[in-house]
C-alpha cells in the first residue's frame, strides 16, 4: 500500500496524535498475517517522523477484501495487495464482524504465527461467549471492539516496545484476586523493528477483558448527583436524595485497596531527597512554561511555587509505586458488586518507560480530587457568573473531595489529608496542566481549574503534617 494513501486514512482518524504538526510516514510494514483469507487478515506497522525529530509507530489491523465491501465503507483505507498478491481494497479489520473473532478466537487457543502470538491470561479459566462486534466510537487515542454484552477488546493504536501497563497492571491485579477490575482475558503482542535499527523488539497491539455490562461511568453519575443539588435550590449538598458522598467514599476505599494490590505484586520504592527535587522541579518547569500560554495564572504563580518547593523541602523518603497514571472519573465504572477500575495504560501522549515508572499514589488521588472539581462546575461552564452555584459547587466538590480521602484512609491507605505537601503539589502541577488544556481547547472552561488555582495558592501545608517529619 502507497504512503499517499496510509497518510491520507491516518490524518483522519481520531487516534492519530500528529495532528496539527508536520510529519511524512517514514516506514509501513506488515508485521503479521492473522488469515491468510480470503479474506486475508493482515497487521500492518505505520511510523511517522516530525519535522522535530519526533518518531511514532501506529498500529493498523486490515482486512483485505478482493471486492469493494459496501458496509464497510466508512472503514476503507485503500487500494492494497493481499499476502497472495491479490488486488484489493483494504478496510480497518476492526470494523468488520466477520473477522474480529479471529483475535478472540486467538486468545481462548493461545495462537502464534510469524511475528504475532495471542496470549490468554492464567486467570481467565473459562472464557465468557462473545456475541456480534460493534466498534466504540468515543475513544481518542485506541480504538475499543465490544462483543454482545460480555467481552470487550481493546486496540492500541500507538504501539512501542514493552509490555503495556494495561496488560501488566490487570494482570498483575488479576493474579492477587483484586475485584476491583474487570477480569482480563488475554492479549496479543507482536515483534516489529524500529526505523533505523534491526533489532526486533516486542509490543502489546491488544488486550481483551470481561465487558462491565450495566455498569454506569463515575462521571455520569457525578453529573447527575450535580443536576439534582442544582434543581433544589433551598438544599445543601448532604441533604439532596442524588448526594455522591457515600459513593465517593466507596471509590476512596476501591481505590486504596487497588494501590495496595499493586503494591504487593508489583515493584515498589522510594523517592528520596534527590529524587523530589528533581520532581519539584520538574513541576515548577511546567509552571513557568504554562504561565506563557495562560496569562491568567500570573497572579497566582508565587504562590503556586511554593506548592514545588515545599515538596523539595520533604526530608523523608516517599513512598513510589506502579499506580494508573490517569485517575478520573471517567476511568472508574460502577456495577452491582462495587466500583471498578479501568484503562491502567497511564496517559497514552507519554513515552511508554515514564507509564511504567514508579510513582506516589498521591498521584492517582490527586487526579481523583481534580475530577471531583469538573463534575461539580462542568454545568457553570458557558453559562453567567451565579455566586449560588458557584458556592454550592464548592459545597459539593468539598463534601466529595472529603469522603474519597474518608475512604481511602478506610480502606488501608496512608490517609490524605496527612500527605497534604505531596497531595497538594501534585494537585496543583494536574490544575496547571489542566489550564493549559483549557485555554488551547476549550476557553469557556478555563474557570473551573482557575478556581482550584485560587484555592490552591491559597492553601499552606501545615507544618505538622506527617510527610514533613525532619524537614530541614
Amino acid at each position: 500500500m502507497d504512503t499517499g494513501t496510509l497518510a491520507a486514512y491516518l490524518g483522519q482518524q481520531r487516534w492519530f496524535a500528529g495532528k496539527g504538526r508536520t510529519w511524512q510516514i517514514s516506514d509501513a510494514r506488515t508485521v503479521g498475517t492473522l488469515q491468510e483469507g480470503p479474506p486475508a487478515v493482515t497487521i500492518m506497522l505505520v511510523s511517522v517522523s516530525y519535522d522535530d525529530g519526533d518518531t511514532e509507530t501506529y498500529q493498523l489491523p486490515l482486512v483485505h477484501h478482493p471486492q469493494p465491501v459496501e458496509t464497510l465503507a466508512h472503514a476503507t483505507v485503500g487500494p492494497s495487495t493481499a499476502p497472495d498478491g491479490t488486488p484489493s481494497t483494504a478496510y480497518d479489520a476492526l470494523h468488520d464482524k466477520d473477522v474480529t473473532g479471529l483475535w478472540l478466537d486467538g486468545m481462548e487457543r493461545e495462537t502464534a504465527g510469524d511475528g504475532w502470538a495471542f496470549h490468554r491470561d492464567p486467570s481467565a479459566h473459562e472464557l465468557p461467549e462473545a456475541g456480534p462486534s460493534i466498534v466504540v466510537g468515543a475513544e481518542q487515542s485506541n480504538t475499543s471492539v465490544i462483543f454482545g454484552t460480555s467481552v470487550i477488546l481493546k486496540c492500541f493504536r500507538k504501539v512501542s516496545p514493552g509490555v503495556n501497563p494495561d496488560i501488566e497492571v490487570h494482570a498483575a491485579l488479576a493474579a492477587a484476586g483484586s475485584e476491583h477490575i474487570a477480569p482480563p482475558i488475554g492479549w496479543l503482542e507482536g515483534r516489529w523493528t524500529d526505523v533505523g535499527d534491526d533489532s526486533a523488539a516486542t509490543a502489546s497491539l491488544a488486550m481483551a477483558q470481561t465487558f462491565l455490562h450495566n455498569a454506569t461511568e463515575g462521571w455520569e453519575l457525578a453529573k447527575t448527583s450535580v443536576r439534582d443539588l442544582y434543581a433544589e435550590a433551598d438544599l445543601h449538598a448532604d441533604e439532596v436524595g442524588g448526594d455522591f458522598a457515600s459513593e465517593a467514599e466507596r471509590l476512596g476505599s476501591a481505590t486504596a485497596e487497588v494501590h495496595a494490590a499493586l503494591a504487593q505484586t508489583l515493584p515498589t520504592g522510594e523517592f528520596d531527597r534527590k529524587e523530589l527535587v528533581a520532581l519539584a522541579e520538574a513541576m515548577a518547569g511546567r509552571l513557568e512554561r504554562a504561565l506563557v500560554d495562560v496569562p491568567d495564572l500570573a497572579p497566582y504563580a508565587e504562590s503556586l511555587r511554593t506548592a514545588f518547593d515545599e515538596l523539595a523541602t520533604i526530608a523523608e523518603p516517599v513512598p513510589v509505586q506502579r499506580i494508573h497514571g490517569d485517575y478520573h472519573l471517567g476511568q472508574v465504572m460502577r456495577t452491582l458488586d462495587g466500583w471498578k477500575l479501568l484503562d491502567f495504560e497511564g496517559e497514552p501522549a507519554r513515552p511508554l518507560e515514564e507509564r511504567r515508572a514508579l510513582d506516589s499514589p498521591m498521584k492517582d488521588v490527586a487526579g481523583m480530587l481534580r475530577s471531583f472539581d469538573y463534575a461539580a462546575r462542568h454545568l457553570l461552564a458557558d453559562h453567567p457568573a451565579d455566586s449560588q452555584r458557584e458556592y454550592r459547587a464548592t459545597e459539593w466538590a468539598d463534601r466529595n473531595r472529603e469522603a474519597f480521602c474518608r475512604g481511602y484512609a478506610d480502606g488501608g491507605g496512608a490517609d490524605p489529608r496527612t500527605q497534604s505537601v505531596v497531595l497538594r503539589a501534585f494537585e496543583t502541577d494536574k490544575a496547571v496542566y489542566e489550564a493549559v488544556y483549557e485555554a488551547r481547547n476549550r476557553p469557556t472552561w478555563l474557570p473551573i481549574p482557575l478556581s482550584a488555582i485560587h484555592r490552591l495558592s491559597n492553601d499552606r501545608a501545615a507544618t505538622t503534617d506527617v510527610d514533613r517529619k525532619g524537614t530541614s
